[in-house]
């Protein structure tokens, strides 16, 4: 089933339910009435939400209306616990090696996580308001997944079991930000503002033919100001499933029902053309567009997302249909950005000038 959550004033909307289709919805209001409560108790209410699915797909629900995306906040509108991992490791091999690094042959057994702000998530068409463009506005298009109960030490296999909800996510970064932080050695914080999920989350069972192993066979395609910048699979090139991610998180904690878990940028090798490495299937990032530029030329020349920029993630299935809905999103500033962005150049020019900034493994 699909499931969403739509604006309604609160902090943690109205849960509906959505057609297969995506076009018509209805109130869960008779079994629950946030995402919270569902993951909380979900073999005795999901069961019921399945039967309003059926019925709305059907067409025999009485009280049905159409969908809109521009009404849905992320489908869990807050959270226990947002970790985001760096699963494709093809992503931090490119990064790495656009600055003359080599990638440790421990990423390829021990996945990265970084713990990101849970309390204020976007919906799929919400704006990215950032205070200055300067901050190297980057958009980042992940697949992610919401559990239940999750004990600690749990077994990659075992993990892969709690997952309930599977959506895709915007997860947005500040690049010129990062290097500072990084470099405090205590991780990210203000370069990871919010991030923006897609408008519904479905059920395992609802993707039975793409999810194996923990992890999502469908192609991810970005659309960067209406001009197609990737189309990566989330499937074949994971290093880690959901499975890994999970059980990794879970080591020395337990995790609990409502926490989401990210699969960081959805990247795909190179490929050889005539001796040539080539990307055929784009980007999912901007600051990997950057790494592939600045291994074949020696330069970076794209620039990351200004005021007025758009981003649309979407992930289509073998029928042509969007599965998720999709994230559609454009780059907004706050009040005081026009002040605080020249305060911002001025600071940090040094560094852009100096060299690229997109060296972190998110």
């Amino acid at each position: 089933m699909k499931l969403a959550t739509y604006k309604d004033g609160t902090r943690d909307g109205q849960l509906i339910v959505v057609s297969k289709d995506l076009t018509h919805a209805h109130y869960a209001s008779q079994s629950a009435n946030k995402m919270q409560e569902v993951l909380d108790d979900w073999n005795f209410i999901s069961p019921q939400l399945e039967d309003i699915y059926q019925t709305l797909n059907a067409g025999r629900a009485r009280q049905a209306f159409t969908f809109d995306p521009k009404m849905c906040m992320a489908p869990l509108p807050r959270a226990y616990q947002w970790a985001d991992g760096s699963a494709f490791v093809n992503h931090i091999e490119l990064v790495r090696a656009a600055r003359g690094a080599s990638m440790p042959e421990s990423f390829l057994d021990d996945p990265l996580m970084y713990q990101g702000g849970s309390d204020d998530f976007l919906g799929p068409t919400d704006p990215i308001r950032c205070a200055s463009e300067a901050y190297g506005i980057d958009f980042e298009a992940e697949v992610a997944v919401i559990t239940a109960d999750v004990p600690m030490q749990t077994t990659a296999i075992d993990a892969v079991s709690a997952v309930r909800l599977v959506m895709l996510a915007n997860d947005v970064s500040l690049r010129e930000l990062i290097p500072g932080e990084i470099s405090k050695g205590f991780g990210f914080y203000q370069s990871k503002p919010a991030t923006a999920f897609s408008p519904v989350a479905v059920t395992v069972d609802e993707i039975a033919q793409e999810w194996r192993n923990g992890r999502l066979y469908l192609t991810i395609t970005s659309t960067w100001n209406a001009r197609r910048v990737g189309m990566c699979e989330a499937g074949p090139e994971m290093t880690f499933g959901f499975g890994e991610l999970i059980a990794h998180a879970a080591k020395t904690r337990n995790i609990r029902a409502g926490s989401i878990f990210g699969s960081g940028t959805v990247s795909n090798k190179a490929v050889e053309n005539k001796g040539l490495k080539e990307w055929p299937k784009g980007y999912s990032c901007i600051a990997e567009k950057r790494a592939i530029e600045m291994i074949q030329d020696g330069k970076s020349v794209t620039e990351y997302m200004k005021y007025g920029d758009t981003i649309r993630i979407e992930a289509k299935g073998n029928d042509g249909q969007s599965v998720f809905g999709a994230i559609d999103q454009v780059v907004a500033p706050t009040a005081d950005s026009k002040t605080l962005t020249t305060q911002v150049v001025a600071k940090i020019a040094p560094r852009i000038d100096g060299g690229d900034s997109s060296d972190q493994e998110n």
